[in-house]
């Protein structure tokens, strides 16, 4: 007798069958998922069925409801980065419900709903129905945080948080993180600034910010999103319409304290020249793009940092499964907040719009995310 489940229920088996089990649904085993390949650098993108993977030791098999689009996903494709072979399932973000356990794992069960960061790969790919994932790296999910908003948080948080607490080999500052000893509001008194603060990683930074007590927490972004900037911890919101010229002066009037840590999450030529000025002797600027301050302004004493926001990257050591058990403490209390979620229509037909919406800079305080599971 086959086991019936509904769409969106989680599958329950005993230990036994989960070793040998495949997806069932309405009577049916599926073998066979829909995934959103990008057949060639820089190609067209098409929806094709593929063969659901199983998972390996240490590793479970995730049923994705909720994946979420990244501008490094767009950056991809038009510039043929990170991607070592295609066709290629692109994809960074994701929440869904544990399905299968590989050998080794303890830490999670079927039916989790859990949240995890994917890779450019034919396994681990977020724009399929199913991706594997390293069960170190998955953060169980509260009841009350729903699978789109769980899709907004792998990479922006893993980019903030490394960029702030990492080593200066995985391109970070080296702070003391908020769940470290000791780093919980450590750095009260201390301003810092957040370029991009509407940003995905904006946003993040900004909470990480509140977390580890800094203070004034100044955001470069749209005023009409100060209310929700503000909601979240930042304390002044300087309009990114306003000439960068001035953002001494917005500092200025917001603080007498030294700035000494900024976080550029736009990091344009313009906005890196404006954060490195702004920044006190000895101070520290993260930038999510390629250093582009002026050769002619830096001075030994301040510190650059690219952070490379993949928990899977070798950089970034055990840094990856240090955040993501932190995360799934720092969701069950409510204490990081997820970003405005703005769900796109007919499942993973929905990416490439996505995709063309970021690259014309249409997205604004919210994360672009697609239902796997809708795909027609």
């Amino acid at each position: 007798m086959s086991l019936v489940i509904p769409k969106h229920e989680p599958l329950l088996l005993s230990s036994a069958r989960q070793q040998s089990m495949h997806i069932c649904r309405g009577n049916v085993y599926i073998q066979a998922e829909k995934a959103l390949y990008l057949l060639e650098a820089k190609g067209r993108f098409a929806i094709k069925d593929k063969a659901i993977q199983e998972p390996g030791p240490g590793e479970v098999l995730v049923q994705i409801h909720a994946a979420g689009l990244n501008p490094a996903d767009q950056k991809v494709h038009e510039r043929d980065i990170l991607v070592k072979e295609y066709p290629a399932i692109l994809g960074l973000d994701a929440a869904g419900i544990v399905k299968k356990l590989g050998a080794d794992v303890s830490n999670l069960a079927v039916g989790d709903r859990v949240v995890f960061q994917g890779w450019y790969d034919d396994r681990r790919g977020a724009l399929q129905q199913y991706a594997v994932a390293d069960a170190g790296l998955v953060a169980k999910l509260p009841s009350t945080l729903t699978f789109d908003q769980a899709a907004t948080f792998p990479v922006p948080l893993a980019t903030a948080a490394f960029g702030l607490y990492s080593s200066k080999k995985a391109g970070g500052i080296e702070l003391t993180a908020p769940w470290e000893d000791g780093g919980r509001g450590k750095y009260a008194g201390q301003p810092i600034l957040v370029i991009g603060g509407s940003s995905a990683v904006g946003q993040f930074a900004i909470q990480l910010a509140k977390l580890s007590g800094f203070g004034p927490i100044i955001a470069v972004a749209s005023v009409r999103n100060t209310a929700h900037l503000k909601s979240i911890g930042a304390t002044h919101v300087v309009d990114r319409a306003a000439p960068l010229s001035a953002l001494g002066s917005a500092i200025a009037a917001a603080t007498r304290a030294p700035l000494l840590v900024a976080y550029d999450a736009v990091a344009t030529p313009e906005t890196q020249n404006a954060a490195y000025a702004a920044l006190a002797p000895g101070g520290k600027l993260v930038h999510v793009q390629f250093a582009k301050v002026d050769e002619a302004v830096r001075t030994p004493d301040k510190t650059l940092a690219l952070p490379y926001g993949n928990v899977l990257a070798e950089q970034n050591g055990d840094d990856g499964h240090v955040l993501y058990k932190a995360l799934e403490v720092l969701l069950a209390s409510g204490e990081l907040k997820p970003n405005n979620v703005e769900v796109l229509p007919n499942g993973l037909e929905g990416a490439t719009e996505g995709l063309k919406k970021l690259e014309q800079g249409l997205v604004s305080a919210a994360k672009l995310v697609v239902h796997p599971q809708d795909t027609a």
